[in-house]
């Protein structure tokens, strides 16, 4: 090939892969996947009295349920931002303990979720079950797409949808 048709090759291959970039003034979307799961968070004054969590959620005619796997949970404390713009922030163990049941498919038709508990000293702790509906939102904009998130909390009182 000529230094002709080096030329045009490459003058092609910019413009094709300028076309395929965002449109001005248009907002990336981050390259996440969405989890279809429910998130558990044990309240950190009952999170003591929890030393293992079967879960079971329920929706559109499908159950899935399995013991989950506890783990501490944490807050996130803001450390503010430089002049130049960058944020940061560090996470602090907040007495939680949260878990993760997966799931094949995650709508936002109504849910079942169920969660027993049982006691460090292997008792068993009251069978706690909460109707709701997950919810979808786009929380990095319209553009990015609509991401369902179905989530709820643990405590002596029962199980309720963690907004």
């Amino acid at each position: 090939m000529g230094k002709g048709g080096l030329l045009l090759a490459l003058l092609t291959t910019a413009g094709l892969a300028t076309a395929c970039g965002p449109g001005p003034g248009a907002v990336p979307c981050p390259a996440i996947a969405q989890a279809t799961a429910v998130a558990v968070t044990v309240a950190a004054d009952y999170a003591p009295q929890v030393e293992k969590l079967h879960v079971k959620a329920c929706q559109d005619g499908q159950c899935k349920e399995e013991d989950v796997e506890l783990r501490a949970g944490s807050a996130s404390i803001d450390q503010g931002c430089t002049p130049e713009g960058a944020c940061s922030a560090t996470a602090s163990p907040d007495g939680t303990k949260i878990a993760t049941l997966f799931l094949e498919n995650l709508t936002e038709s109504s849910m079942a979720v169920t969660a027993s508990a049982t006691a460090p000293d292997g008792s068993v702790l009251p069978v706690r079950t909460l109707d709701f509906r997950p919810r979808g939102n786009y929380p990095f904009g319209e553009q990015c797409g609509r991401f369902i998130s179905a989530s709820v909390l643990l405590d002596a009182q029962g199980l309720r949808e963690r907004t």
